[in-house]
């Protein structure tokens, strides 16, 4: 859906249709509406790779039931939990921006792409009881996560989500539970603030395109782009170069030569979620549920089992399974993306990862070869009289995971979400993987702060960002500003109808 003339020599060329990209340039729009803007994505449709609702579990990342995100305890027994504050926090940014684009006319139908739903943390045995516990005691100590709720008794996690209990035996479970969850379709809000912006004056889409070489220029960026449908090889400059290509981004960084991406490795994971379609189960279960890491299993493989509203519809989903693969993209990539990948300045950083992972890449070899019972097993955990029958096995999103030198000293793969910029600023790639999407809008705006730092120290533009979100140069982590951040997130609540 190539929209428009492509702009020739634009302020700003954005590769790749995803979540990042989409919040980039509504936002840098709406700072500057006289910026040029171009994007190019290789599929024929935006947000077909990891933002697509299918390709990630659409959890709006909020830190509320993520274990993951609060996996130490101190010496004297209680949780850290200001890894999930922080989360929060630059959740809370995302929704204060799409509340901005409902009201001011840049996205409609705010249902098509968030909805409420709980967030449970689901324990099970003595000690993760012991841990919830405590986790909880921190959690809801903060404004945050003050209407957080805890419980031991079967009957109120039956309540919650009945799913969990039926079938249970007597082993000792906990959850905590809050309503403020969402479910994010990161496609659907994608697409809608790329369609908006492909309306204005001196922007422009073309999908099926692919960007096939980056070389630096004497101001910004010289681009080799292909139309994937004719052929044709055409070239485009720009002053300033956003890579949210997702996999495709670590193909792309290479071929800049910055020095930010010498030493630089990919190490791509699959992904598979099994789906229940059965409307009689489907209607039993309303919460996002999040449990506990498996052995071996990288973060964001976290097991879940999800409430899910794509399209208007309702379905269920657990996973993610993990899966061995060598391509960069669930669509577009090709089986020689990882060995293509592997330079002369890499190679001995991903052998040093390789060596020091072994029990990962086990993992991932294990979880490839699983059968259905396998996985049902897994189910299992969280629903114990799930039947093979009510589920299906689906492909989900690829997630590049970057390696760094000091990575591969380390002997460990890190599965954050980085930003890599040049230091002319002129270029920022994204990549890693949860909880990006959810915070999306924080990320992009520390790349226009670094990047764009006259436009943010203009009193206009900063104006607008006030405008467009309320906290954005408030701490409201802070128990001072409580009473602002409740105020703000309410009136947010009410505009994206999760209230």
């Amino acid at each position: 859906m190539s929209s428009s003339i492509p702009i020739k020599n634009p302020d700003v060329i954005l590769i790749g249709s995803g979540v990042m990209s989409a919040n980039l340039g509504a936002l840098l729009k709406r700072l500057d509406p006289s910026l040029k803007i171009q994007l190019y994505e290789v599929t024929e449709e935006l947000a077909q790779e990891s933002s697509h609702g299918w390709n990630n579990a659409g959890t709006g990342h909020a830190g509320i039931c993520e274990l993951s995100y609060t996996p130490f305890r101190e010496t004297n027994g209680s949780v850290n939990v200001s890894k999930a504050v922080e989360i929060f926090a630059q959740f809370e940014q995302s929704r204060q921006f799409w509340s901005y684009a409902v009201e001011s006319g840049m996205a409609d139908q705010p249902k098509d792409f968030i909805n409420p739903v709980p967030h449970i943390s689901f324990v099970h045995g003595d000690e993760q009881v012991d841990f919830l516990k405590a986790r909880h005691a921190g959690m809801a100590a903060h404004h945050f996560f003050s209407s957080m709720e805890y419980s031991t008794d079967r009957k109120t996690i039956a309540d919650w989500a009945p799913l969990l209990v039926e079938g249970r035996g007597e082993i000792p479970i906990a959850a905590t539970k809050m309503d403020g969850g969402t479910d994010v379709n990161f496609g659907s809000i994608s697409r809608k603030l790329l369609g908006w912006l492909g309306q204005q004056d001196g922007c422009a889409l073309a999908t099926g395109h692919r960007v096939i070489d980056l070389k630096r220029a004497l101001s910004g960026w010289n681009l080799t782009i292909r139309d994937t449908a004719t052929g044709e090889v055409r070239r485009n400059h720009a002053k300033f170069v956003f890579v949210g290509a997702g996999g495709g981004s670590l193909p792309l960084l290479q071929k800049s030569g910055i020095a930010e991406s010498k030493g630089l490795g990919g190490f791509p994971i699959g992904g598979q979620w099994l789906v229940c379609d059965n409307p009689e189960i489907v209607a039993r279960h309303q919460a996002k549920v999040y449990g506990q890491a498996l052995d071996a299993a990288p973060t964001m493989a976290v097991p879940h089992l999800d409430t899910r509203i794509l399209d208007g519809k309702k379905t269920l989903l657990f996973g993610p399974f993990a899966a061995w693969t060598t391509k960069f993209l669930h669509k577009k990539g090709s089986w020689t993306d990882l060995p293509g990948s592997v330079k002369p300045d890499n190679l001995a950083t991903l052998l040093k990862i390789g060596i020091g992972n072994l029990d990962l890449v086990k993992y991932l070899v294990q979880q490839g070869t699983q059968s259905m019972a396998d996985r049902m097993e897994v189910l299992h955990v969280f629903y114990p009289d799930a039947k093979a029958e009510d589920w299906k096995l689906i492909d989900a999103g690829i997630r590049v995971q970057a390696i760094k030198k000091t990575d591969g000293e380390a002997g460990i793969v890190h599965y954050g979400t980085e930003v890599l910029t040049n230091p002319e600023r002129t270029l920022s790639a994204l990549l890693g993987a949860s909880p990006g999407a959810s915070v999306s809008v924080n990320i992009i705006l520390e790349v226009i702060k670094n990047c764009f730092p006259k436009l943010v120290a203009d009193p206009d533009a900063q104006a607008r960002l006030k405008e467009m979100i309320p906290t954005w140069n408030v701490d409201i982590k802070d128990p001072a500003n409580a009473d602002f951040f409740h105020k703000v997130h309410q009136k947010n609540s009410k505009t994206l109808g999760l209230a």
